[in-house]
């Protein structure tokens, strides 16, 4: 396993962050505190490409029978006119072969996508047993087919702590098995993103005490804008900018739920700006989760996006 030093320096000789972009965001965004880890070295300048995640089109994919399959999710991102398309694990078929794996390869390519990634729903709190050894073995399954698929980064989540533990116990647990999945990830040049998604990332605290204990290079965060709940929005924005400098994958929601449990419209514009100056280069993934049918919205909410991140 690499030691922190280790991380750093792989960062350090990958790319050249200017010190002035992570100082801006510190002082400008949130309290000035020594970081957990080292900020994901870049060049100290923003560049933004655009995706959609599969789970927008969760209720046309998870029907029974769909409504829609992957090829016509690819084929709507194509007409948005996206860089890349994210299709998330759960809408892959039962059996998911090499050939199938192939040929969805095939059509983003011919249709001028990226795979920007894909995502996985693991929990990695469970004790040693057969149940861990399967969210294991499973996250590893979907590295293989990452790397088939060209797909640079999976996103990851932490699990919640199991009955009878404590929260330290499931921390040490989960950063155990990240680390493992990290180790083989690297081998196979995919990276891991650990979302903000409840469990022991519900708070800022707790997904920050993840970033700094897993060590490994192939580790880093899928910021997700909508998932910080029950806190003002000020609060909100504030753990978003302090999640940015150490995000690989970013997703964005239309909607952030306040302490009221009101939804409240997100700010693209202040988002972008939380991310340029956190010199973030990579890719914006709308995860649309509103009532209205997606193959509607989604294409007006990219430009939206595409707008604010101008």
């Amino acid at each position: 396993m690499l030691r922190q030093q280790d991380r750093r320096s792989f960062f350090r000789d990958a790319t050249m962050l200017t010190a002035g972009a992570v100082g801006g965001i510190a002082g400008g965004l949130f309290p000035v505190r020594s970081p957990a880890i080292e900020p994901i070295k870049r060049d100290g300048r923003a560049k933004f490409k655009f995706s959609l995640s599969a789970y927008s089109y969760r209720k046309l994919l998870g029907g029974n029978p769909p409504e829609l399959t992957l090829d016509d999710f690819l084929l709507d991102c194509a007409k948005m006119g996206l860089e890349g398309a994210e299709p998330t694990t759960y809408y892959f078929p039962k059996e998911v072969t090499p050939e199938y794996l192939h040929h969805l390869k095939g059509l983003a390519f011919r249709l001028g996508l990226d795979i920007s990634g894909t995502a996985v729903g693991n929990r990695f709190c469970y004790p040693p047993g057969e149940k861990r050894d399967e969210q294991i073995a499973y996250v590893k399954q979907w590295i293989d087919r990452a790397e088939v698929l060209g797909a640079p980064v999976i996103r990851i989540f932490s699990g919640h702590p199991q009955k009878g533990q404590s929260v330290d116990e499931a921390h040490k647990l989960a950063v155990e098995a990240i680390e493992q999945c990290c180790d083989y990830s690297g081998k196979h040049g995919v990276f891991l993103a650990l979302e903000n998604h409840g469990g022991l990332t519900t708070t800022i605290d707790g997904i920050m005490r993840l970033v700094d204990d897993v060590k490994s290079p192939w580790f880093g965060v899928n910021l997700d804008t909508g998932n910080f709940r029950g806190i003002g929005l000020e609060e909100m924005y504030s753990h978003i900018a302090r999640l940015a400098p150490y995000s690989i994958n970013v997703q964005v929601k239309v909607a952030m739920v306040d302490a009221q449990k009101k939804k409240v419209p997100a700010d693209f514009k202040r988002l972008a700006k939380i991310l340029t100056d956190a010199a973030y280069r990579g890719y914006i993934v709308l995860e649309y989760e509103e009532d209205e049918n997606p193959r509607q919205a989604c294409p007006r909410v990219i430009e939206q996006l595409r707008e604010a991140f101008s």
